[in-house]
């Protein structure tokens, strides 16, 4: 009877699977033939219009790989936990176009759903923005609040208004980690940490409940140039002083005090805002400049979403008579093996450059890293593909975005010139071992590990205790690995072991000291690196191509069907859900960082547990 029962579930979950699937496939099939059919809706800008800028999701240098099913049911539903990613190179491109466009006379920047962003980013985007102004077309900032990054954008604006409740937030820079040393011993984890010298710090979140004062130290050097060149930068764009920027809870408590609390009218005074505006005034406004849509109901406008859709065609195709200036993009940890796009493997990112390398249109190569680093096998792997591109005779600049250090210093120091941007944080050059094991964990739940082996190395396990002389062998590897690190680089940058390790033992800065350190050659955006590849190749005539990761056939099938705009507007008509409330916000900001902490333990699959990551390199703003 029993038997039969379950046979019975089983066959009945058997056809259950095999029904969704066959209607899934249906239902794919009718969108398919509706976005054929249908030509959706055609976007139109109007003579006059306004482009609205708004940045509604994280910028970065490549978007993470999302199954596309699932992103075209999130885009249209909006019912994804976290919005969708926003390419820098779009955003410029965007902006640039806006430029060009005689319909386009005003950009609006509209930033209330922009998450924090790096300066370097920033700094990019305004750049695009005072292009702009320059050919006398006017920027607008609006908003309920601005956060530092989003206000950072708006300086750089013509006029900035806001609501009369609402208020600006500059908090300068922070770097607070979560440390962990004592919920590892409640939690029965052992752990093993392997370091070199005074390289010490990398480990800390590991070993302590705090931040040493050698580490505070270090770290605000790097934070208070930061610091600075945000000061400089906002303070140019608006008409005060640097002194302006308050610093101490006494000085911000006196102004507030002086205004009664009220942050509108602080932000007023006190020139963070030129005005304080609701949304219907803001509209007027606009209306009066460039007039109003069909509806009559508000001004003329296309979103940057809208825009970006018109100017960048869905499927590009390479020249094949052109030479290239080919782009490599390594954002994120890096990790041993096989990633998807936004994401850093060892073998794949190398599996790019070789595609670059075996292109015969391919002369030169720009290798754009946004890392902290990671697994040093993984970091070797793609730092002797940067070599086989230079062997090959097509020359390598490594272009630095927000962020290369540790692994990411590691695959950069083999390029023929490395380019970062002032506030780039780099460095970090050090090696740290990371073992756990949960003998004691598993004790606490009446589970032990016990057997023999015929060598005392095959007991190693995460649910033994780590043999003491494995331990020194361990050590030993990490002392060799921080060695060869310190070779690599200083073979690569015309520097002795020695003189690396003065400058190294972990230690961070920002690009505009790591300039004077001799750790990289000249500041500047990817732009000017791309440039300065043709140069190295003599190229006078030439296209910039991006090595992308490849989809599968089925992937691809997918990715077209699900991307197509018609689809999206079908799927969403069938929806009402929403966004989480905004009041959860600081407690799923917690939940997040958390949950990120956790899930970044995955990254840690260096076959020799040895690893050239910055664990200090996030920064809050």
């Amino acid at each position: 009877m029993i038997a039969k029962m379950f046979k019975g579930l089983w066959a009945g979950i058997n056809f259950s699977r095999r029904l969704v699937l066959n209607f899934l496939f249906v239902l794919i099939v009718i969108l398919f033939i509706v976005s054929i059919a249908s030509d959706g809706d055609e976007i139109k800008v109007a003579d006059t219009s306004v482009l609205r800028l708004n940045l509604n999701g994280p910028i970065v240098e490549e978007k993470i790989y999302v199954d596309p099913i699932e992103a075209a049911i999130n885009d249209a539903t909006m019912s994804k936990d976290e919005p969708a990613e926003i390419l820098l190179d779009d955003i410029i491109e965007v902006i640039d176009q806006a430029t060009e466009d005689k319909r386009i006379s005003v950009i609006l920047l509209d930033l209330q759903k922009m998450p924090n962003a790096h300066l370097n980013k920033l700094k990019q985007i305004t750049q695009a923005l005072e292009r702009f102004k320059a050919a006398d077309k006017k920027v607008i900032a609006t908003g309920y609040y601005y956060s530092q990054a989003q206000y950072y954008l708006a300086a750089h604006a013509n006029e900035v208004s806001m609501h009369p409740y609402g208020g600006v937030e500059i908090q300068g820079f922070g770097m607070y980690p979560l440390y962990f040393k004592e919920a590892l011993e409640k939690l029965g984890i052992t752990q093993h940490i392997f370091r070199v010298g005074t390289f010490k710090s990398a480990v800390e979140p590991f070993i302590r409940n705090d931040m040493s004062d050698a580490a505070k130290e270090a770290n605000s050097v790097w934070l208070s140039a930061l610091w600075k060149e945000y000061k400089q930068d906002v303070a140019a764009a608006r008409p005060f002083d640097e002194t302006n920027f308050d610093e101490t809870m006494d000085v911000f408590l006196a102004k507030m005090q002086a205004v009664n609390g009220d942050s509108g009218k602080y932000a007023l005074e006190h020139q963070w805002v030129d005005s304080l505006k609701t949304n219907q005034q803001v509209r007027q406004e606009l209306i009066a400049l460039v007039g109003t849509e069909e509806t009559g109901k508000t001004f003329n406008q296309v979103s940057f979403k809208e825009y970006l859709s018109l100017i960048k065609p869905p499927i590009t195709f390479d020249n094949p008579m052109t030479e290239k200036v080919a782009v490599v993009i390594a954002r994120g940890t890096i990790s041993d093996g096989e990633r998807k796009a936004g994401e850093i493997g060892g073998d794949s990112t190398a599996a790019l450059l070789r595609k670059a390398r075996l292109d015969e249109k391919v002369k030169a190569v720009v290798l754009r890293i946004d890392s902290g680093g990671g697994s040093m096998f993984a970091s070797e792997v793609i730092r002797a593909e940067v070599l086989a591109l230079k062997a090959a005779g097509k020359p390598v600049i490594a272009s630095m975005s927000s962020v290369a250090a540790s692994g990411g210093y590691w695959i950069a120091s083999a390029a023929n010139e490395i380019w970062a941007a002032p506030s780039t944080i780099t460095g970090s050059i050090g090696v740290f071992g990371n073992f756990m094991t949960f003998e004691n964990t598993m004790a606490k739940l009446g589970v032990y590990s016990d057997g023999v082996a015929t060598t005392e190395m095959a007991g190693l396990s995460i649910a033994r205790p780590l043999n003491a002389k494995m331990a020194q062998v361990i050590q030993l590897s990490v002392e060799d690995a921080y060695q060869r690190f310190l070779e690599v680089v200083g073979e690569a940058r015309n520097m002795t072991p020695e003189q690396v390790d003065n400058i190294a033992q972990g230690r961070v800065w920002i690009a505009s000291q790591a300039q004077e350190l001799g750790l990289i050659d000249k500041l500047g955006n990817k732009q000017d690196a791309i440039k300065a590849a043709a140069e190295l190749a003599k190229l006078d005539f030439y296209e910039v191509k991006t090595i992308k990761h490849s989809l599968s056939a089925e992937e691809q099938l997918m990715q077209d069907i699900f991307g197509n705009a018609s689809i999206k507007s079908l799927i969403g008509s069938q929806s009402t859900l929403q966004n989480a409330l905004s009041n959860k916000a600081s407690i799923n900001g917690l939940v997040k960082q958390l949950t990120a902490e956790v899930e970044s333990l995955q990254d840690y699959n260096d076959p020799q547990g040895i690893y050239a990551r910055c664990l200090v390199c996030n920064i809050s703003q």
